[in-house]
């Protein structure tokens, strides 16, 4: 039997792994047997992998509508074996995903700076950003919208974060002469952690960047871009609220980019993603990550 399959998990882990209250987690078990946990000799529970997998797909469907006991039946049907369990393996299993969720949940603000340390310190900058801040983001943001996190655990944990990684770009000092990408929000978005994210990538691929403060006002983004004069720029817009706030914004700026083509412009967002199903760009380009942008812009 491998590692993986013989690692257990306490019901504390799995409550944050899942995102589930542990009396939830004990109801599930005693009235629906969604899950059979082991007992340790002193009668606390124990949880597999297989276990987490199950009780993720349960709450899944059961956001979709389904009664426990239907998404209970649902999960087991196609949840895989433990023989096969360790390739789909939720990233959430991250130990400093796991550490800074708990911090998050009791806003404690010295924790989460000192495992966003630790992890970046253990892992380097790249691994740090796509196992531990990429995953982590994700999951604040369904708990937040599934209301198992109320707004300030979300918030002070999103500004903690977004907080380090702006020092991190500050530290991460480039020439001069690196040609220069902007970051910005639409107008009406306030959420700039993604890009921040992206920012940080860009630097450690020879970019200089620059990022714009979240909502800004109507013709600042076409104003900075005249005057900087960048090579990239990269727009976001995680929700539908800019379109709806400020409808006429991202055409305007879609005809200025025909107007300066020497300037790369780029856009991405839920909210973008949800636009451009029923709208068209015709000179911004969609990208869904950064390495869109590496396939396009040579440095």
């Amino acid at each position: 039997m491998s590692n993986f399959t013989e690692k257990m998990l306490s019901i504390q882990q799995v409550s944050l792994i899942t995102g589930l209250s542990k009396p939830v987690i004990r109801k599930w078990e005693d009235r629906y047997h969604t899950v059979t946990p082991k007992r340790l000799h002193n009668g606390r529970r124990v949880y597999t992998d297989r276990d987490v997998q199950i009780l993720l797909t349960v709450r899944k469907l059961v956001d979709e509508g389904l009664t426990i006991q239907q998404a209970t039946a649902q999960a087991h049907y196609e949840t895989p074996q433990l023989s096969t369990i360790e390739s789909c393996a939720p990233t959430i299993h991250n130990e400093y995903c796991l550490r800074l969720l708990e911090y998050g949940s009791t806003c404690d603000v010295i924790g989460i700076k000192r495992v966003l340390q630790e992890a970046h310190h253990k892992l380097g900058i790249e691994r740090f950003l796509d196992e531990v801040v990429v995953p982590l983001m994700f999951e604040i943001g369904v708990r937040w919208e599934k209301e198992r996190w109320n707004p300030f655990q979300e918030s002070v944990s999103s500004t903690v974060i977004r907080d380090y990684l702006v020092g991190l770009r500050n530290d991460m000092h480039m020439p001069d002469d690196a040609p220069l990408l902007i970051g910005a929000c639409l107008p009406g978005e306030s959420h700039d952690l993604p890009l921040c994210i992206l920012l940080l990538q860009a630097q450690m691929h020879g970019y200089r960047v620059y990022l714009i403060s979240s909502s800004p006002a109507p013709g600042a983004i076409e104003q900075l871009i005249i005057y900087f004069n960048p090579k990239v720029v990269l727009l976001s817009a995680m929700s539908e609220l800019p379109f709806t706030t400020y409808p006429d914004v991202l055409p305007a700026l879609d005809v200025f980019a025909a107007d300066h083509s020497e300037v790369h412009m780029f856009i991405g967002g839920s909210g973008t993603k949800e636009y451009l199903k029923t709208h068209t760009l015709h000179t911004i380009r969609y990208i869904n990550d950064l390495q869109d942008i590496l396939n396009e812009v040579e440095i």
